[in-house]
């Protein structure tokens, strides 16, 4: 015991020796030097001297001014870095040189010649005198030479409306002060460039200690994103206490994440790389926002284009009902009061529907002597030994689709009962669609939108910043807002299709004779499914731009897709309600397309394999659809389709040379064939980057087409187009001419980085709340409206 209790002792006899030896060995000599701004102090550090530079200047109040400390290391080589300690009253900072910044790839990119902005905490008296204090120390043996130099920054706090110039590199970063004036609440900070690179960030933070200005700290707290030629944030005075900010620009070190290339990849993570030059010049301005009462002006005009499609359709409805009962149908539009009718409408909101049915009605009515001169003639080109004779043509739908010359009535002949439990089914399933599409989108954008505000972390979505309202959370509230209309009309159209339907009927229950015998057949379901569709592209669209970027572009792309495929199921159920697709059939498709639609957004960009796959499955569904619509519907796709394939060819084309017997399916499907080859030869080649746009194009292409072969049929056939209907055709056209020409503008493009897509942004052109995306919502969502009302007036 007594042995271990001495070695004990001896063990911290050694200790404490060598502690106290080694605290001698590192006795620095201190030096403290009073010093001046604006002087340049040349010295040199070693291991063995460390020198202190006392500073004192006077803060007033009333006046805020920036101090800024340079630092210049000549000498290159040294085994130790200088290290540079700022001490203030309520701050630290410090920092060595080379200062060294890591890139991508672990890269490490070296900078001796350093500016730092020291932060400025406010104070309370109205003139005070505080001291810091700059200590130079290093562990190098070696004497390394440095120059140090503290001036102030005059021009340390921004003016409203007055642009600022300035320099910044990633060792040089730069922030300024703005205070918010009395009575302004808001107020949007730009920062611009006249060259894209290098990239840069431009930040918001509080009027905190530290400031993060270095690249490697700047998105720490704040709100932030990269730029390279536009920056914009809008800021609001209720999120900082202080009514006041800083604004901190900072250029990165590499140009990656503004799109721009790296200049070569890095043989090993540790390999230091030259930094270069990369000072660039930026401006700064910041400009009061728009106020309260622009915001109430801009909803109110939202309001009133719409609301005025409800009010016009009232009006002209009481129009047409004077014309068609008399007066006293306009003074009931004013006395709450329907005086008695044929119809026996009863309520006053029932006839409010009923005369917009009317007045667009207006564009399908056709006289009982057009409709009966019609049937004659078609019924008179048919002689008896175009078909069998037999009894089962009644019955047997392959022998009465097999006629050269085919009539509404032969493609409809099933009872209309269950044709119309049928097309209900549209509804049903697209509303049942709705709700498990669009609950998940909400959520996912409202975590979009919170992760944006917690983090400050402004490239996660792609706004148009120049342009951007926020109103509670949500950071671009006009881009949601002019959505508005896409539900209202969606909503209005509902109104007129149920009217419609509901005066239908009616008129069957009496047994009127035009509601059985007359026009072509009557069915709701898929007009009910499109306006639904329409209420759910603005939702949707609505969601989408509340954070809008590449992950969920599908959100405001999905309903545009059943839309243009409603369309064409409903031109195409006119004539041949008995052959279209069930709501299954025809919901399975439009789920693989916007599956397509997913993987061509997630994998589509560069990826040629994809491309080969998606074009030959886009020609065989072309082939596939081109079969059933030229046979109606009376082949199968089996084991045997190849032999039949085979068979028709060889009796037809070279066993003898025949001609198709439907001549006018014929050319609309060559055509088709086509327009879809060469969309399909074109996505192959250019391998457009938005593939979900090109997607689009597809089905907006076919619509037209489909459209266009539509309305020569019905011309060939001998009906005519009404003067009303043919106006409504034309109101549509030009309101898609506008609305595509505001489309194009481009205002922001999730393809490419955030800092590239603000490159493309601009000031708001309309009530200086609405941007050109919004005008294209509003214009789209009328022009849609109006091409479903040509669909029902076709």
């Amino acid at each position: 015991a007594p042995s271990w209790r001495w070695t004990v002792l001896l063990w911290l006899c050694v200790t404490l020796v060598a502690c106290a030896s080694g605290v001698v060995g590192e006795t620095k000599n201190v030096v403290q030097k009073d010093a001046e701004f604006d002087v340049t102090y040349n010295d040199t550090v070693t291991s063995e001297n460390q020198t202190i530079y006392a500073f004192n200047h006077t803060v007033s109040r009333n006046k805020t001014e920036g101090v800024r400390v340079s630092v210049d290391v000549s000498s290159q080589g040294s085994e130790s870095p200088i290290l540079f300690v700022v001490r203030q009253k309520q701050a630290v900072l410090s920092f060595q040189v080379p200062l060294i910044l890591r890139g991508l790839y672990q890269r490490k990119y070296p900078y001796n010649h350093l500016g730092r902005t020291l932060c400025q905490p406010p104070t309370r008296a109205a003139s005070e005198t505080q001291y810091f204090f700059v200590d130079v120390s290093t562990l190098s043996s070696q004497g390394t030479n440095y120059q140090l130099r503290v001036s102030r920054v005059e021009s340390f706090t921004l003016q409203t409306d007055k642009k600022f110039s300035f320099t910044a590199s990633p060792s040089q970063p730069q922030y300024f002060k703005y205070d918010f004036p009395d009575g302004v609440d808001t107020v949007i900070v730009k920062v611009s460039s006249d060259t894209n690179f290098p990239c840069s960030v431009m930040s918001i933070q509080d009027i905190q200690c530290p400031v993060y200005d270095l690249d490697n700290n700047v998105a720490f707290i704040g709100m932030y994103q990269t730029m390279t030629k536009k920056g914009a944030i809008t800021v609001q005075r209720k999120d900082f206490p202080s009514y006041s900010f800083y604004v901190v620009v900072v250029v990165k070190t590499e140009d990656e994440a503004c799109g721009g290339p790296l200049p070569y990849y890095p043989l090993r993570p540790d390999e230091l790389t030259d930094a270069g030059n990369r000072s660039k010049v930026l401006d700064v301005v910041v400009s009061p926002a728009i106020n309260s009462e622009v915001y109430v002006m801009g909803m109110l005009f939202c309001l009133g284009i719409f609301l005025s499609f409800y009010l016009l359709t009232l009006l002209v409805a009481c129009l047409e009902n004077k014309r068609e009962y008399g007066f006293l149908y306009i003074c009931s539009c004013f006395s709450g009061k329907t005086p008695a009718s044929p119809y026996e409408y009863g309520s006053f909101g029932k006839f409010l529907l009923t005369s917009a049915i009317l007045f667009f009605s207006l564009f399908t009515e056709r006289t009982l002597d057009s409709v009966g001169r019609s049937r004659q003639e078609s019924l008179s080109s048919v002689e008896e030994d175009d078909y069998d004779t037999l009894d089962d043509i009644d019955s047997d739908k392959n022998i009465v689709r097999t006629k050269k010359f085919l009539c509404v009535s032969d493609l409809a002949r099933k009872d209309k009962r269950i044709l119309s439990k049928k097309y209900q089914i549209y509804f049903w399933n697209i509303a049942t669609i709705a709700v498990f599409y669009a609950l998940p989108v909400i959520q996912l954008v409202i975590t979009y939108q919170t992760v944006v505000n917690v983090t400050g972390n402004q490239d996660i979505c792609y706004y148009n910043f120049l342009c951007a309202h926020p109103l509670g959370a949500l950071s671009a509230f006009n881009n949601i807002l002019s959505n508005l209309g896409y539900v209202m009309l969606g909503l209005l159209f509902l109104l007129i299709v149920l009217k419609r339907d509901i005066v239908h009927n009616r008129a069957l229950v009496r047994n009127d004779v035009n509601a059985l015998e007359c026009g072509i057949p009557k069915h709701f379901g898929l007009f009910y499914a499109m306006g639904t569709a329409l209420m759910m592209e603005g939702l949707l669209s609505a969601c989408y731009h509340v954070c809008p970027n590449y992950t969920n572009f599908q959100f405001d792309t999905s309903f545009m897709y059943m839309i243009a495929g409603l369309c064409m199921l409903k031109l195409y159920q006119k004539r041949h309600p008995d052959i279209n697709a069930s709501a299954y059939t025809a919901y399975a498709c439009l789920a693989a397309v916007i599956f397509f639609s997913v993987l061509g957004v997630v994998f589509g960009k560069g990826n040629m394999v994809f491309w080969i796959v998606f074009s030959v499955i886009h020609i065989l569904a072309t082939l596939l659809l081109s079969t059933q619509l030229y046979y109606m519907g009376r082949w199968r796709l089996d084991s045997g389709v190849l032999r039949r394939i085979v068979y028709v060819i060889y009796t037809d084309c070279i066993r003898q040379c025949s001609g198709p017997m439907y001549i006018d399916r014929m050319v609309l499907l060559v055509m088709g064939n086509i327009v879809n080859w060469s969309l399909a030869a074109y996505g192959l080649i250019k391998t457009p980057n938005d593939f979900a746009s090109y997607l689009l194009a597809i089905a907006i292409c076919n619509l037209l087409l489909y459209f266009a072969f539509y309305i020569i049929m019905k011309l060939r056939s001998g009906e005519r187009i009404q003067c009303l209907a043919l106006v409504c055709i034309l109101f549509t056209a030009v309101v898609w001419g506008f609305a595509l020409y505001f489309f194009f503008q481009g205002l922001s493009t999730w393809q490419k980085t955030p800092a590239e897509s603000r490159e493309h942004n601009r000031d708001c052109i309309l009530l200086s709340f609405f941007d050109d995306h919004d005008i294209w919502h509003f214009l789209s969502s009328i022009a849609m409206f109006g091409s479903f009302l040509v669909w029902t007036c076709s």
